[in-house]
């Protein structure tokens, strides 16, 4: 495979891992033990946010919305785009999921009065109730499984690295 393939790999594969070894796949070693660990505890914990959340009655992605909403409150305006963008989604998937809400009488949607083609959302007693019952027991499940989660973290931060400086070192013509 020729040089600049496996480099424009490195980089598609890498960027959502943030490796700091990107231009050279060949130089670049790859802790995949460390990786899968990271990826299984977010995943772990994740699903579990999934699953409370069905428990409470909403849709994972419905909780994800109400925890935005609550979280940009007094920072910036909550409109749909900036919703989308929060949840990484389309724009008008985070139209489906305000609509569903809606009729959940959970939040309210508006027009902003300076800019007429924006909507802002805003969270209503009943999405606040079932923001707050989920966000409880995320807080306290973060407390009993998040010290596994921050650990792969910065056993994957501290391998990352040594890897690149070792790298920079190799390259500079030093030994490490």
């Amino acid at each position: 495979m020729p040089l600049w393939r496996t480099s424009r790999i490195a980089i598609f594969i890498s960027a959502g891992d943030r490796l700091t070894c990107v231009t050279s796949a060949r130089s670049c070693r790859v802790d995949y033990a460390r990786l899968a660990d990271l990826r299984y505890q977010l995943r772990r914990f994740l699903g579990r946010r999934e699953d409370a959340a069905r428990s409470a009655g909403v849709e994972p992605q419905q909780y994800a919305l109400l925890l935005q909403l609550k979280g940009l409150k007094g920072r910036r305006p909550a409109t749909i785009g900036a919703l989308a963008e929060r949840l990484q989604i389309r724009h008008h998937s985070a139209v489906e999921l305000v609509d569903r809400l809606v009729a959940r009488r959970m939040v309210d949607r508006r027009r902003n009065g300076h800019d007429g083609r924006a909507v802002e959302v805003t969270l209503r007693p009943a999405g606040e109730a079932v923001l707050r019952r989920l966000s409880l027991y995320s807080t306290a499940e973060l407390r009993s499984d998040g010290p596994a989660l921050v650990s792969v973290l910065r056993r994957l931060m501290r391998r990352q690295r040594r890897t690149a400086n070792g790298s920079k070192s190799q390259r500079r013509g030093g030994m490490r």
